[in-house]
């Protein structure tokens, strides 16, 4: 087989890979803060810690996972998470407690941390610098129409019980393990079988690329709220779970128009930096809009002003990243990217269930929103100053000459 047939079959295998992945995900996690503090009556807060926890596993040590998948390969850890977070499901479905849910999200999240770096590291592997902008357009147009179908699956099962949505995510999680283990070949993601401590020394010697990772917690910290404060804002307004779903067919509808035309103009007129800017500019406009919203059709006109800034956001984050990852520790590059998201889905999760808890107290419902916007004006600002700065010598990624 010749080397542009083998990454042309491991990008569509990452396509059918990517889609069982994230319908799973957003049949069960969007539904968490609904059931459990909506329905059930928990505090904001503990729910949001048990989200944050999960973050903070699966991205926090992401450099641990990166640098086991750049010794032993993709296969092994991938399947190996993915079965892990089939089971954190099924944990969830029982769980009656706030420690049953937070034991739960901390086995979601090591099951992500041993996945999602190699994962990460084989797009990287599989696409030339110059096919890895559309590649990960498409990859977030996939992601929006599969987001729809989950939170439809799971606000479906939800008419039912908890007990079926997070059942049905570990159906989702275990099929993909399956396709894994049978389809996906023995892919190294390194150009070499480094020690694991040798690769992490690699990322964490590189000053440029952990200021920039670490910069992007502010941006993570408003991302995570489509997980905790929309869900529960928009269920409000609606007076019904099903409004969820309909967030996402916005999110989808704007994915399918605008994100490839965004990312293809963006390319074209635009450098890197400035699309971060741009769209994290437009989304943090968009959280201190929420603040005044007071019925479904504006909070559906904001919310679409929030995700079309993630589309001009998202493609251009992901291929700065892309940029740094050199080829004798691409897992562990791809890995130690998600520090930002351990950091921001902690402060994200935690701090918008403090806060949801806090403003129903004051009966002040703005004040989620206003201090997101702050996290998200002050972010701009960090990458802003990160971005003038005299330019780094960053590593573009360059590709293997053969496949194994």
């Amino acid at each position: 087989m010749t080397t542009q047939r083998a990454r042309t079959l491991g990008r569509r295998f990452i396509m059918v890979d990517n889609l069982l992945v994230v319908v799973g995900f957003f049949c069960v996690f969007p539904l968490v803060s609904l059931h459990f503090v909506d329905q059930l009556g928990w505090a904001g807060a503990a729910v949001g810690l048990a989200l944050g926890m999960r973050q903070v596993v699966q991205q926090g040590m992401g450099l641990l996972g990166g640098s086991l998948a750049d010794r032993f390969g993709a296969k092994p850890l991938i399947v190996g998470g993915m079965l892990l977070r089939a089971a954190s499901f099924a944990l969830m479905a029982v769980a009656h407690h706030p420690g049953v849910l937070v034991f739960a999200c901390v086995v979601s999240g090591l099951g992500g941390m041993l996945f999602d770096p190699p994962r990460g590291a084989l797009i990287v592997k599989l696409t030339r610098p110059h096919e890895r902008n559309r590649f990960y357009s498409l990859l977030m147009m996939q992601d929006s129409a599969a987001a729809v179908g989950g939170a439809l699956l799971g606000t479906w099962l939800l008419a039912f019980d908890f007990f079926w949505v997070a059942m049905g995510g570990c159906a989702m999680f275990s099929l993909a393990a399956l396709a894994n283990a049978w389809l996906l070949p023995a892919y190294r993601v390194a150009s070499k079988r480094a020690a694991p401590l040798a690769s992490m020394r690699a990322v964490l010697a590189d000053k440029a690329f952990l200021a920039y990772v670490f910069t992007l917690s502010g941006y993570y910290a408003l991302t995570v709220q489509t997980m905790l404060l929309l869900p529960v804002t928009i269920k409000q307004l609606a007076g019904t779970a099903q409004a969820v779903s309909w967030m996402y067919a916005i999110d989808t509808v704007l994915s399918l128009a605008l994100l490839y035309p965004l990312a293809r103009l963006g390319e074209r007129y635009l450098k890197l930096e400035t699309r971060i800017l741009l769209g994290l500019l437009t989304m943090t406009t968009a959280m201190a809009a929420m603040a005044w919203v007071h019925s479904l059709h504006a909070a559906f006109v904001v919310l679409s002003l929030f995700f079309i800034g993630s589309l001009v956001t998202e493609p251009a984050r992901e291929e700065l990243l892309a940029r740094f990852a050199q080829a004798h520790a691409r897992a562990s590059y791809m890995g130690m990217g998600r520090m930002g998201l351990a950091v921001g889905g902690l402060v994200g999760y935690t701090g918008g269930g403090y806060l949801l808890d806090a403003s129903r107290a004051l009966q002040q419902p703005g004040l989620p929103w206003l201090v997101v916007a702050l996290v998200g004006a002050l972010t701009c600002l960090a990458l802003y100053r990160q971005f003038a700065a005299p330019e780094p010598k960053a590593a573009l990624a360059f590709e293997c000459k053969s496949l194994p």
